[in-house]
């Protein structure tokens, strides 16, 4: 496919892709291009610049990704630690504690930890609320040495 920056005689501006380049011509000789504001038939190709791949584009696209990945690293990073300050880790006792906590057996506190589908399915049909911590999330254990 081959896209064009195309002009009226009323010099309006507009896109439009081509299957190969002599698509155009063809569809020009036999009026079939218009535009699309006036209605105009009198279509050329506008001036255009190429979208050429330079080393320098390359290398200014893999800043902007490695920049963009460290800020959503420190993001995540951030989010960690909060969960970590001010949620319990309650592991694979998560469903029994939720449990507790929604009946009023246990005090009302944040919590995480890990579930079953099976498990986290009972709970939201018993009305308790209950969401994924995307792994990212999910506070790193401390790695004390003995």
């Amino acid at each position: 496919m081959i896209k064009y920056n195309l002009i009226c005689r009323h010099d309006h501006e507009f896109e439009a892709w081509f299957s190969k380049g002599s698509d155009f011509d063809d569809q020009k000789k036999g009026g079939l291009l218009l535009c699309p504001i006036c209605g105009d038939v009198e279509i050329d190709k506008a001036i255009m610049a190429p979208a050429v791949s330079t080393s320098r584009k390359k290398e200014a696209a893999a800043q902007k990704h490695k920049a963009a990945l460290s800020m959503m690293n420190a993001a995540a990073d951030k989010i960690r630690k909060e969960i970590a300050d001010k949620c319990e880790d309650v592991g694979d006792k998560f469903a029994d504690e939720a449990r507790a906590i929604h009946y009023g057996e246990k005090e009302e506190r944040a919590i995480y930890g890990s579930a079953s589908p099976r498990q986290a399915a009972e709970l939201q049909d018993e009305g308790i609320a209950v969401a994924p911590l995307p792994d990212a999330f999910v506070p790193k254990a401390d790695k004390k040495l003995n």
